[in-house]
């Protein structure tokens, strides 16, 4: 099976194509028609949960493109915050505006020392929505694709960044202490969302 994998992001189109490998499901990206010269849909993620979000992403690229295509979505959520501050499925806007990475960083930062006196217990929640035509489409959001508890602190990772994911130079993983940046491959593989994804197409094949 050959599907679509609503993402522009190269390092989760690759993740994701090692996983479902396994079950011989092959993918391609939003970058690989852009390439042969298709034009890519602006979609806008107005949904207020991740299932929403993903749902509208891959509903537009199936009317666009008419192919299976799924989309994933995720949101992100602390203990101890109250509900009007949670940022849910607007990690990256805040009232309203797109932050760049260094606000992010100052946003988040202030956000942890306001509520958690420099270390907040954060998740996030993950979604997925597979269209694969106009009668068959699936979703959920498995608790296998919720990620492992971790802490975000207030004193970013130094010097490591990386560009677009400013939010891990901020978060521990709790069992070793350790900044996400300084976790081995086959430590980072144990939060995998990937392998949700996977039981996800696993049930969906069981089912036909």
């Amino acid at each position: 099976m050959k599907l679509l994998f609503g993402t522009g992001n190269t390092a989760k189109l690759s993740a994701m194509k090692s996983r479902l490998e396994k079950i011989d499901i092959e993918l391609i990206g939003l970058n690989d028609l852009k390439m042969s010269g298709m034009s890519i849909p602006d979609v806008a993620e107005t949904g207020k949960t991740p299932l929403e979000n993903a749902r509208i992403k891959a509903m537009a690229y199936y009317e666009a493109f008419k192919v299976p295509v799924f989309s994933c979505d995720q949101g992100l959520f602390f203990d101890n915050v109250p509900d009007e501050v949670q940022p849910g499925v607007h990690v990256r806007n805040v009232n309203g505006k797109c932050l760049s990475d260094d606000e992010m960083l100052e946003y988040y930062i202030g956000l942890v020392k306001k509520y958690g006196n420099g270390r907040l217990i954060a998740r996030y929640k993950n979604a997925i929505c597979f269209v694969k035509d106009e009668k068959h489409i699936y979703e959920a959001m498995y608790s296998s694709m919720k990620s492992e508890p971790f802490i975000m602190v207030d004193m970013p990772h130094s010097p490591i960044r990386e560009k677009g994911f400013p939010l891990d130079s901020l978060s521990i993983e709790m069992k070793t202490g350790k900044y996400y940046y300084d976790l081995s491959d086959e430590e980072l593989k144990q939060f995998a969302v990937e392998d949700g994804v996977l039981e996800f197409f696993k049930s969906i094949k069981k089912s036909e």
